[in-house]
């Protein structure tokens, strides 16, 4: 927002300073933007393995105080994916030390239901799960992106049209 600000009030003055340091930030977002989609596709695997890492720790902050917004996050997922642990299910014996996951992984829901035997559990893996859920949803994704991209380029060659042309009328007024 205090980009589009500053482009706007360069715009409205004709203010050649204010012009080119919205070209310069817009310039350098879109650069760490495509930066960043390039490491993405790079390191691809790496990001795999971490996000797989991360998450498995994050499971045993489930259910704890003050972790209500986790709790709730794989509740929701597990429920809404059919999916129970980032693996399997067995990654949930880690955190209960015993043979047992959260409800949430129940194939019918009740209380306490992730105490009975594993036959009455999800056993699809959630990174998985969600990770081809994204895939499938990747052309949105990537419109979005796009368009995104389409406007940063439009935002930039606006801006530096406009300080050519304020320039321009610098030099035959003085």
């Amino acid at each position: 927002m205090i980009i589009g600000f500053v482009g706007c009030i360069g715009a409205i003055k004709e203010n050649k300073c204010l012009l080119l340091s919205f070209f310069i930030m817009l310039l350098i977002i879109f650069v760490l933007e495509l930066t960043v989609v390039i490491l993405f596709f790079v390191y691809n695997d790496k990001i795999d393995k971490y996000a797989q890492q991360d998450l498995k720790k994050g499971l045993h902050l489930y259910g704890t105080d003050g972790n209500i917004g986790l709790t709730n996050a794989w509740s929701i997922i597990q429920t809404d994916f059919r999916c129970c642990g980032v693996s399997n299910f067995t990654d949930w014996f880690e955190v209960y030390n015993a043979t047992r996951v959260p409800d949430s992984c129940c194939l019918e829901f009740s209380e306490n239901c992730g105490l009975h035997s594993p036959g009455t559990w999800w056993k699809a893996p959630c990174y998985d799960t969600v990770k081809m859920w994204l895939q499938e949803n990747l052309l949105a994704v990537g419109i979005f992106g796009l368009c995104t991209a389409l406007v940063q380029i439009l935002g930039l060659t606006f801006a530096m049209t406009m300080y050519c042309q304020v320039v321009k009328a610098d030099t035959y007024c003085a």
